[in-house]
């Protein structure tokens, strides 16, 4: 059931490239409301933040190859109505000013120590 409060809450997109090789596992977490689930190329992940954020939300969003590599956190700052984030095919980040990266509101995970 979809309520008013849903469609009112800042939404995180992430966007994995087309040409990417390789399928990505991920972990949201959300102020401790965490899930996992993959990204195929051309697909993605999305979740939530809160309405009214306090001082002490965070939301990360951790991704990694199991074919290897490294691993990449981000911590997102969300905004209303929606941040997006876009993967390269190698599964960066893509923070060229084309590309429609919401670059202002990523940091380096404050919970994990992978590199974005």
């Amino acid at each position: 059931m979809i309520t008013h409060w849903d469609i009112a809450l800042p939404t995180v997109n992430v966007h994995y490239s087309k040409a990417g090789r390789d399928e990505f596992r991920y972990i949201w977490n959300v102020q401790d409301r965490i899930y996992k689930g993959g990204m195929l190329p051309g697909g993605g992940a999305m979740d939530n933040g809160v309405l009214f954020p306090d001082d002490e939300f965070f939301m990360e969003f951790s991704w990694w190859s199991n074919k290897g590599g490294r691993n990449h956190c981000i911590s997102i700052t969300p905004k209303w109505p929606n941040t997006n984030i876009y993967l390269d095919a190698d599964g960066n980040i893509d923070m060229r000013k084309e590309s429609g990266t919401d670059a202002d509101r990523l940091k380096e995970c404050q919970w994990d120590l992978a590199k974005p």
